[in-house]
C-alpha cells in the first residue's frame, strides 16, 4: 500500500505523513502526478483557505490529475470543501468531485469562530460504527451542510457534515492527524477502502 499526499500548500503535511507512518505505512509529500496517479490511495489536506488550495492545485496542473482519481481519495478538511463545487470562502470556485457549496458558519457568542478544538460526531452508517460517539479534533469557519453525501454529523451552532463519502471518495472536516486514538480509527477506515 502507498499513500500519496498531495502537496497543496498546507502547513499540517507532515503531521499528516507521520500519522500513516506511525501505522507502517509509506506515505510521501508530493506535487508529482505520476506518483499520485500510481499510489493505492490519496490524500488532499489542507490547513488556510480554499482559495488558496485551489491556486496551488491550478499552478501545479493537478486539477484534471485530482479530478480523476478512481482510487480512494481523502479530503481532509479545507481538501474536502474543494472537492465540493463552491466555496463561500472568498467566493472559490472548486473541484466539483461533490455536489453542493461550503457555508461559513453563523457568528454568535456561543459558537466563536472558527471553531477550535474537540466535537462529538455521530454517524449515519453502520459500517461506521466505530467512529460513532468519538471526539475528533475541529479547527474551521465554513462547513459542508448535510447531504445525500454525509456518513457522519456533527453540530456546531447547526448540525454539519462531519464525513462525507460517495464512491471512491471520503471527506473529513475534523483532522485525524490531531484526533488521537480515534483519528487512528478513522485512518483505519480510509485504508480499507480499495
Amino acid at each position: 500500500m502507498t499513500i500519496a499526499i498531495v502537496d497543496c500548500g498546507g502547513a499540517n503535511l507532515r503531521s499528516v505523513q507521520v500519522s500513516f507512518e506511525r501505522k507502517g505505512y509509506a506515505a510521501q509529500i508530493t506535487q508529482n502526478e505520476e506518483i499520485i496517479l500510481n499510489s493505492t490511495h490519496v490524500v488532499l489536506p489542507g490547513v488556510g483557505e480554499a482559495g488558496k488550495v485551489m491556486k496551488t492545485l491550478t499552478s501545479k496542473n493537478l486539477i484534471n490529475c485530482i479530478k480523476s482519481i478512481k482510487k480512494p481519495l481523502l479530503g481532509v478538511c479545507v481538501g474536502m470543501h474543494v472537492l465540493y463545487e463552491y466555496s463561500d470562502e472568498k467566493s472559490t470556485e472548486c473541484l466539483s468531485v461533490l455536489k453542493g457549496s461550503v457555508k461559513k458558519f453563523p457568528l454568535s457568542k456561543n459558537t466563536p469562530l472558527p471553531q477550535m478544538g474537540w466535537n462529538k460526531i455521530k454517524t449515519l452508517l453502520a459500517d461506521i460504527d466505530i467512529l460513532n460517539n468519538e471526539y475528533y479534533f475541529f479547527a474551521n469557519s465554513y462547513f459542508a451542510p448535510v447531504s445525500n453525501d454525509t456518513i457522519a454529523e456533527s453540530v456546531y451552532s447547526e448540525t454539519f457534515s462531519a464525513i462525507v463519502k460517495k464512491d471512491n471518495i471520503l471527506g473529513c472536516q475534523f483532522h485525524p492527524e490531531k484526533s488521537s486514538v480515534a483519528g487512528e480509527k478513522f485512518i483505519d477506515y480510509f485504508l480499507t477502502m480499495t
